[in-house]
């Protein structure tokens, strides 16, 4: 999910930049769409919408091959979705971040009977360096692509982060070229080439951390709420939205002090504190 928030992050802040680069056409008047798709709900990498040219760039970034559903399979069926919605030209681009000889990488379409549907594949490995130095929003990208010196390559991306002017533009930028670079580089060089602060700065940094204790708080109510029940049996509704309203140092306190409980009262006077 890390790799996944940082590249949503980047097309949101810089989609004129992946427009140039994937559909080599100058944007002018574009809008980034609502990612959840109507029916059951999906969710898109990143949509945006060419209102020029009433066009749809759609985006899936993939660090690993194998995908449940399986890929082709999933593009159809965010085709069909976005055709259905908005009526208009659709690019679709499958993005693999990670170098793999897994035969997934090379399938750009679904068939079966009766049905074929093609989208773009790229293997980020295999694309020239040149094209991604070319802009911020796609920096940290070319720490991924093809080289013949990594190391290199990716002092030839700390060095044009580091010259980016805007101090909050470059702390994004550094942060999200670090989180890629993670998926090919050693830490310990990605840590002499970047500086830590813009890691900790960075406001992109603080989201993905945001998140991630947010997923944290979520994963320890299922748990506290799995054991309140085994324990005590059916939780009312109304201590239920109690409990969801705890942070997750709360929770955890919780997860501990109702080892002793025997009643429903127990509960309550825990809550009630």
């Amino acid at each position: 999910m890390t790799y996944d928030n940082t590249l949503k992050y980047l097309v949101e802040q810089y989609p004129e930049q992946y427009i140039r680069w994937l559909l080599a056409s100058e944007p002018t008047d574009i809008q980034i769409l609502k990612t959840q798709l109507n029916l059951e709900p999906i969710r898109a990498d990143s949509v945006t919408f060419l209102q020029t040219t009433n066009q749809i760039l759609h985006l899936e970034f993939q660090t690993l091959a194998a995908s449940t559903p399986l890929l082709p399979l999933r593009m159809l069926d965010y085709w069909v979705r976005l055709y259905r919605q908005y009526n208009c030209d659709i690019e679709q681009v499958v993005i693999f971040l990670k170098p793999t000889t897994s035969e997934a990488v090379f399938v750009e379409q679904f068939t079966a009977r009766n049905t074929s549907h093609r989208y773009r594949v790229i293997r980020i490995w295999e694309q020239d360096p040149e094209p991604l130095l070319a802009y911020p929003g796609l920096l940290p990208l070319a720490t991924l692509a093809r080289t013949d010196s990594p190391q290199t390559l990716l002092e030839q991306v700390a060095v044009q982060v580091s010259m980016i002017e805007e101090t909050a533009t470059k702390q994004s930028i550094s942060v999200c070229t670090q989180l890629l670079a993670g998926l090919v580089f050693d830490q310990e060089l990605i840590r002499q080439l970047f500086r830590r602060e813009d890691m900790r700065e960075s406001v992109i940094y603080q989201e993905i951390l945001q998140e991630g204790r947010e997923e944290g708080r979520q994963s320890e109510l299922r748990l506290v709420m799995r054991l309140l029940t085994r324990r005590l049996g059916t939780v009312t509704p109304e201590l239920q939205s109690q409990i969801q309203e705890l942070s997750l140092e709360q929770l955890e306190d919780l997860g501990e002090a109702l080892l002793d409980f025997t009643t429903e009262a127990d509960l309550v006077n825990w809550l009630n504190r």
